[in-house]
Parts: C-alpha cells; sequence; structure tokens
C-alpha cells in the first residue's frame, strides 16, 4: 500500500507541498481542481499545472478526489449523456499527466455532511461532529435559510453554486428512488468504465457519509450489499471502491475488516479515520489511534497489508490542534501524527513477515 496526502492547491489550503514533504513515506498528493464547475471538462493546462508543482515537491499526482458527478448524471435527465462526454474527456487528460486512480461519489445533492465542525474535546482539540436529530429535524427549508443565513452553517463537500437551485434540487429528487438511483449508476458506469480499461484509470466511488438517507434522498453505498452490488453492476477490474472507515464505520452493521478482506482486490483507494460512537447514529471524530475510538484501524491495516493491498492510503479527516487555522478536518499536524501511527503499524507487519 502507498501512502498518500490531501492538498487542495495553493489557493484552498492552509498546507503547503513543502510541508507535507516533511511527513515520513508520503510518496503522493491525492489533489483536485476544486474551482472548476461540476460537470465542466477540466482544461488541460491547469491539470499540467497542478501536476508539476506536485512532481517538484517530490510527489506523484497518481490520485485525484474529486472528480465530482453532476447533478443530471444522477437524476437520469436526458442532458447527463453531454455531461458523461466531459467527464469522459477530463479523465482522457488526466491520464495523460500520470492519474490512475479517481475517487467520485454519487450522493444526491450533498457530500459528507457534518453537523459541528469544531466541536470541543477532552484534549482541547475540535474535531468534527455529527448529531442526527438536528438534520432529523429539519426541513430542506430550514436547511436552505440557514446556509444563507449562518454563514457557521457550512456543509463540507458543499458545491455553493448549488446554493441558488438547491429547491429545484430537493423537488426533482422527489421522482428519484434508491432503485432509479442505481439504475442512473448503472447507465454512468456503462459508459465510462470501458473508457477507464482503456486509460487504464480505476474509478472508485467513495460510500456515504452518513452511510444513511437524509431529507428523504436515497443513498445507495452504505454497507457490504451495496458495495457487492455496485461491483456486479459493471464487473470490471476499473470498477471498485474508496475504502472510507469513517464512513462505513457509521454503520454499526458494517464489518469492516470482513469487507476489507472480500472485496481487496476493488479497492482502489483507502481512507482512514477514526470516530467515536455516541449513540446509534451520532459520532465525533477522533485521532486515528485505534483505542481514541470504535473503528478497529489495527485490524483493517492488518487485513489490507496481508491480502496484498497494492493501491492508494492516506489519512482521512484530523482533529484540529494546537490552534492551527484550516480547513475543519484536513490540517497539517493530526493527519501527520496519522501518518506516523499507520506507519507505525505497518513497519510492525513488515518486521512480523521477515521473521
Amino acid at each position: 500500500m502507498e501512502m498518500t496526502f490531501r492538498w487542495f492547491g495553493d489557493q484552498n489550503d492552509s498546507v503547503n507541498l513543502s510541508d507535507i514533504r516533511q511527513i515520513p513515506n508520503v510518496k503522493g498528493i491525492v489533489w483536485t481542481l476544486l474551482n472548476q464547475p461540476v460537470g465542466e471538462a477540466w482544461p488541460e493546462e491547469e491539470i499540467a499545472r497542478e501536476v508539476s508543482k506536485i512532481k517538484e515537491n517530490g510527489f506523484h499526482p497518481e490520485v485525484v478526489e474529486s472528480l465530482n458527478i453532476h447533478e443530471d448524471i444522477k437524476l437520469g435527465k436526458p442532458t447527463r449523456d453531454d455531461y458523461i462526454k466531459k467527464y469522459i474527456d477530463t479523465m482522457e487528460i488526466l491520464s495523460k499527466h500520470g492519474v490512475r486512480v479517481i475517487c467520485y461519489n454519487f450522493m444526491p445533492v450533498f457530500d459528507w455532511i457534518r453537523t459541528d465542525l469544531e466541536r470541543p474535546l477532552e484534549d482541547n482539540s475540535t474535531a468534527m461532529h455529527y448529531e442526527h436529530k438536528i438534520l432529523d429535524d429539519m426541513s430542506p427549508k430550514d436547511l436552505i435559510h440557514n446556509m444563507k443565513e449562518n454563514t457557521s452553517f457550512e456543509l463540507p463537500g458543499w458545491e455553493k453554486e448549488k446554493l441558488d437551485i438547491i429547491q429545484d434540487l430537493f423537488k426533482a429528487y422527489e421522482s428519484v428512488t434508491r432503485e432509479s438511483l442505481w439504475d442512473n449508476l448503472q447507465y454512468f458506469l456503462e459508459a465510462v468504465i470501458p473508457k477507464a480499461e482503456e486509460l487504464d484509470i480505476r474509478l472508485a466511488i467513495h460510500p456515504d457519509d452518513p452511510p444513511w438517507s437524509l431529507f428523504n434522498l436515497p443513498r445507495i453505498i452504505s454497507n457490504e450489499r451495496d458495495i457487492n452490488r455496485l461491483i456486479n453492476l459493471y464487473p470490471s477490474t476499473h470498477n471498485g471502491f474508496t475504502f472510507c472507515t469513517g464512513s462505513l464505520g457509521a454503520n454499526r452493521d458494517n464489518d469492516l475488516v470482513e469487507i476489507a478482506k472480500k472485496y481487496v482486490d476493488h479497492i482502489f483507494f483507502a481512507h482512514i479515520r477514526n470516530i467515536r460512537y455516541l449513540n446509534d447514529t451520532d459520532f465525533v471524530e477522533t485521532s486515528h489511534r485505534e483505542c481514541d475510538g470504535n473503528i478497529p484501524i489495527l485490524s483493517v491495516l492488518e487485513t489490507l497489508y496481508r491480502n496484498d493491498f497494492k493501491y492508494y492510503i492516506r489519512p482521512d479527516h484530523g482533529r484540529q490542534l494546537w490552534n492551527e487555522e484550516c480547513r475543519p478536518g484536513y490540517g497539517l499536524y493530526d493527519r501527520a501524527l496519522g501518518i506516523m501511527y499507520m506507519n507505525g503499524i505497518i513497519d510492525h507487519l513488515d518486521k512480523e513477515d521477515k521473521k
């Protein structure tokens, strides 16, 4: 497995590539063009510029996260073919510049959601927190109001250009069921996987986060059954998923070790994150150290290692430490600590193998 680190670009990240260079064993940068409109093809000159920066700092650019899916594709609108063509156009350019894995998601309207971005922890650090009742008590109308009136209520992963059309999006999804969303995902995969095979790019869908429906929107990548269905939707060595321990782990019924073992050949990217359960639905993010939360980090890493996981891994969300000003969950310090924790586990497994 190869260690990587997510970076949002010079204009959108408090962390510098030169800072990341000082973390031992980081080989690649997981990157994106954050300011590109969703659905439009990425300009090659901007791709080349970003890749050049990454390489100049001693990293490879082999993983992109996220090349987002336009809502018209998820909704199955007639315009989806044009957006799929643009998606493929971007894949072709990314392939020319060394990209080998694309992480994407198929979550309607939102990416991942938290209700508090800076919840204080016992050690005086802060972390992201999810309280189900807050969202469960909201209507889409309440959500729109909060997002327009309260700048602190900013959802991570939110594409701000959607704010003006969010009411229309909710309306459009009223007729979309889980089965029709599956149909629309299959349509997308049937169009892009043959090109992915040709380009030798692996597509790794990210699980729903949290892994259940919100605002009556369907979600379809939430458990082992969904993962199995995804893989069989378009059987291919280039159709797989991102194994996110925090997202899948929020569903208490998911056996993360079993999923890692059973589907290792279709895991092209792994996000290692720890969370602590507060009740049946609520959780707070913690350090990567296993005993600080409820995710079996040690067993997951050992399972990936023993089953010859050969793709990419990165620390996922971290706490905000030592007064660092950063994107919530994406500071330098705690993710660096997470890498060193994982490095220690991997070094131990290497040593055991050599006995």
